[in-house]
């Protein structure tokens, strides 16, 4: 779980910080019903305990492709792993998806493998050999770091030897691999169906997490309500 994210009072910079509690009764007025509704809707699927690590992806497309994949099925972290070749630009967008997942990049798969290590997550690499397990033997509802390589040579070495399991997407037609946008959405979906399967719902927040995030996502929705509050706080009225 990114440790960052549930950090409350958040920060708002400037040495200014606001509980969570508070951030949401003061922009709830700015923010429509319609969109408060979709916000509830929204945090009652996400999930921390699932992130999704990318090492050394080509494309950014791919990257975008990905990110928006993960969000729509509730995953909200991401760890991207960049240990130093240049990403091919692309016009594809996240529409939007970005704005709503919580990023972590690394500069090396040991610096990332460690993280993960730390939080006791699994790290379940997918991977085409013959010693891979389907990934329906996979227990989603456990701490675990799902992680997809790179377009060209898939995972590297490094994360093969931290692996604690090898999975394989299921194939029967000729081809030997998904591209890596579309085996992202086929193990997100996946994913998502497990969790529900196995424990009755994907979003797994506490209620102390939900508010934290809720102030995130309110304040993503009304940017200008960081200003609002800081006069706030200037006015001693918070």
């Amino acid at each position: 779980m990114s440790a960052s994210i549930f950090q409350n009072p958040i920060p708002l910079g400037n040495g200014v910080q606001i509980a969570a509690e508070t951030i949401v009764q003061k922009v709830a007025p700015l923010l429509t019903a319609e969109r408060r509704t979709k916000i509830e809707h929204v945090l009652a699927a996400r999930t921390f305990t699932v992130s999704v690590v990318l090492e050394n992806l080509y494309d950014r497309g791919n990257v975008s492709a990905v990110l928006r994949s993960a969000e729509a099925l509730g995953l909200a972290h991401v760890h991207v792993i960049n240990s130093g070749e240049k990403f091919k630009e692309s016009q594809r967008t996240t529409a939007g998806a970005d704005k709503w997942i919580e990023l972590e990049r690394w500069r090396s798969t040991a610096e990332c493998v460690a993280a993960l290590k730390k939080q006791g997550q699994q790290i379940v690499v997918t991977h085409l050999d013959a010693s891979s397990r389907p990934m329906d033997d996979v227990d989603f509802t456990l701490p675990t770091a799902l992680v997809l390589g790179n377009e060209k040579d898939g995972v590297s070495k490094e994360m093969l030897a931290a692996a604690d399991k090898l999975v394989i997407l299921p194939m029967a037609g000729f081809v030997q691999s998904y591209n890596i946008s579309v085996a992202g959405a086929l193990s997100f979906y996946h994913i998502y169906m497990d969790r529900v399967r196995r424990r009755g719902s994907q979003g797994d927040l506490s209620e102390a997490e939900k508010e934290i995030l809720r102030a995130h996502y309110y304040l993503r929705t009304q940017p200008s309500a960081e200003d609002m509050l800081r006069e706030l706080v200037q006015r001693k009225e918070i």
